[in-house]
């Protein structure tokens, strides 16, 4: 008698989502905001397309308490607000544990920075800043873990991990177990039991890794998933939303025949890439010529040396004062900011228009007062002022509440929208908008009562010189230079060659040199993050005077925000002594003023008795 061997049945995605055999993920598929200006989809569909997400997420060496981008920050409040919904009806249905938020990074800095954004209370949602709630999965641990090795010990990492363990609504032997297991092991415990009664992951509300698990997860009360990494191929997609497709439970509709239908809602994953085929075509082409660029020992004469600063601390005085006359509008535009998202379920690329859910904060009127709002700025802008303030920590927190009612208040923040200058919806925009509006408010603080400029020096490298440059090398187009010491300028715009052939023509040049791969860097924030700001070109001028030369085509508020902080640079550099005299200047759009800046900056008298 032969005995036949049962065999697995395997099933694709597509039809395990139309049986009902698993969790229907749901895009956004319409926002009242401007939408991917390629895809024409709306930019919470892939958040990572964005060129302000994807530049600003890559930044290596992101410190955690740096702010996120706002599109992220606006995705959270609108995919955090749908989480407290079905978090509010699970505790009603009885469910033990919590439904599970899930965020998919491209980077362990961008992890970092998700976990201090919910945990020190930025995010909007009260019920999301639950730090005991909230597990960051260290993949550097966790590979430790797999390879039965010890990792590095990393004391604040394991004590939240502890805490958590601490916090959780289990037995207490259940706790002293967990609590004996090394670093590793107890990461991986509590991995494994996300949303198992009795165990250590059972109250997790929030998972933010950067590299998923290789294996399968069974964790079923994913509701929610954030993806902030790039999406290249649509396996990679399926298997992010994979982690969400568990069901929670198997109950029958009315007529017994249909699985009750479960959702998980998903913000940047996008579900419909359309790739080329990788096979076919011709050849790759041969590689092209490289040039290297060096620094030479011969041109020491025209070495140029900087400070390298830190930061800049202001000393400000104790009584701040706001002369709002002199203060420029802060603008906000509503098509850039999502309030209202909609969503559906996605099947095979496509969405099911039919069945569509709607994510509107108009609806939640009471989470957006004004007063909530103004403390929250406020305490954004008494963390970056505290160390700078010569008077009491508590009278600035007092002035800064009574600045930012001002502000808030005032024909100062331009809206160019009727529709939005309804109050709530104003006040929305304030809240999504928190980071933008401190700095431009601790800007005019700075500008209007500091006493002092102090810079903050790199103890392991307080000089930077043409001398350290490293050896590189670049196909791009390059050109010898004679008053650089550094061997060739690598010329990306016909601008930059136009001010390189003046600067080794001009009489009271001393030495130039382009800023590319030097290490010249002025740190400036923006959107409530520390940014690197890179100048064009360095000059000293015989005179003994160096000039901090940007040229551009066009100008931004970003670009203004990078100025702001290089004159910062130079007053505080000058101020401090020994580094002879600084000076910075823009020339913008006209690429004929350039003669004349570099004139005017070299002691040359101008036409016309011009300064």
């Amino acid at each position: 008698m032969v005995q036949l061997r049962p065999q697995r049945c395997r099933i694709g995605l597509n039809d395990a989502i139309e049986a009902g055999l698993v969790k229907t993920p749901r895009v956004v598929v319409r926002a009242d905001a401007l939408p991917d200006a390629a895809t024409l989809r709306p930019k919470l569909y892939h958040l990572y397309r964005d060129e302000s997400v994807s530049t600003d997420l890559n930044r290596r060496g992101a410190e955690p308490h740096e702010a996120l981008p706002q599109l992220v920050q606006q995705a959270y409040t609108l995919l955090g607000a749908d989480w407290r919904e079905t978090a509010r009806q699970w505790a009603e249905a009885g469910h033990t544990s919590p439904p599970v938020m899930l965020t998919v990074c491209n980077r362990t800095e961008t992890a970092a920075r998700i976990e201090h954004y919910f945990n020190k209370g930025h995010a909007q949602w009260a019920e999301l800043q639950a730090p005991n709630r909230t597990l960051r999965v260290d993949s550097r641990v966790l590979e430790k873990a797999e390879l039965g090795e010890t990792a590095t010990a990393d004391k604040d990492y394991e004590a939240r991990l502890q805490a958590i363990v601490a916090a959780a609504r289990i037995p207490d032997s259940q706790k002293e177990r967990l609590a004996a297991l090394k670093k590793e092991e107890l990461l991986r415990a509590l991995v494994d039991t996300v949303g198992k009664r009795g165990q250590g992951g059972q109250d997790l509300q929030k998972v933010v890794s950067v590299a998923m698990l290789s294996e399968g997860w069974d964790a079923k009360n994913v509701t929610h998933i954030m993806g902030l990494r790039a999406f290249t191929s649509q396996l990679l997609c399926e298997q992010v939303i994979g982690r969400g497709l568990r069901r929670v439970a198997y109950d029958m509709d009315a007529e017994g025949r249909l699985f009750l239908p479960e959702y998980v809602n998903v913000f940047g994953v996008p579900l419909s890439i359309a790739l080329a085929p990788g096979d076919g075509g011709p050849p790759p082409p041969p590689p092209k010529n490289s040039t290297q660029i060096e620094s030479l020992i011969d041109r020491n004469e025209f070495e140029i040396r900087w400070p390298n600063i830190l930061r800049i601390d202001a000393l400000v005085q104790p009584q701040l004062v706001v002369d709002w006359s002199k203060v420029k509008a802060f603008r906000i535009d509503p098509a850039e900011v999502v309030i209202r998202a909609e969503i559906a379920p996605a099947l095979g690329g496509a969405s099911d228009w039919s069945q569509i859910s709607v994510i509107d904060l108009e609806k939640l009127p009471e989470e957006f007062r004004l007063q909530r709002l103004v403390f929250k700025a406020a305490q954004r802008a008494f963390e970056q002022l505290a160390g700078q303030f010569t008077g009491r920590r508590e009278y600035l927190l007092f002035q800064l509440v009574r600045l930012v009612e001002q502000f808030l208040g005032s024909k100062h923040i331009d809206i160019p929208s009727l529709f939005h200058q309804d109050p709530l919806r104003k006040r929305i925009l304030f809240a999504l908008h928190i980071d933008p509006i401190v700095q431009h408010l601790v800007s005019l603080v700075h500008q209007q009562n500091t006493l002092k400029l102090e810079p903050v020096f790199d103890a392991d490298r307080p000089i930077g010189s043409t001398r350290d440059m490293r050896d590189w090398y670049t196909t791009r187009i390059c050109e010898k230079t004679q008053r650089s010491q550094i061997s060739h300028i690598v010329v990306d715009s016909s601008w930059e060659k136009y001010t390189a052939d003046m600067l080794e023509g001009h009489d009271d040049v001393a030495a130039w040199v382009k800023n590319d791969h030097l290490g010249f860097q002025i740190l400036y924030l923006w959107g409530g993050s520390k940014r690197k700001y890179v100048p064009d070109f360095l000059i000293r001028f015989k005179s003994g005077k160096t000039l901090v030369l940007e040229i551009k085509g066009e100008d931004s508020d970003q670009d203004r925000a990078k100025r702001v902080a290089l004159a910062q640079w130079v007053e505080a550099v000058n101020s401090h002594g020994g580094f002879g005299h600084w000076a910075s200047d823009l020339v913008l759009a006209e690429p004929s003023r350039v003669r004349d800046v570099i004139n005017g900056h070299s002691g040359q008298p101008l036409p016309g008795g011009q300064s």
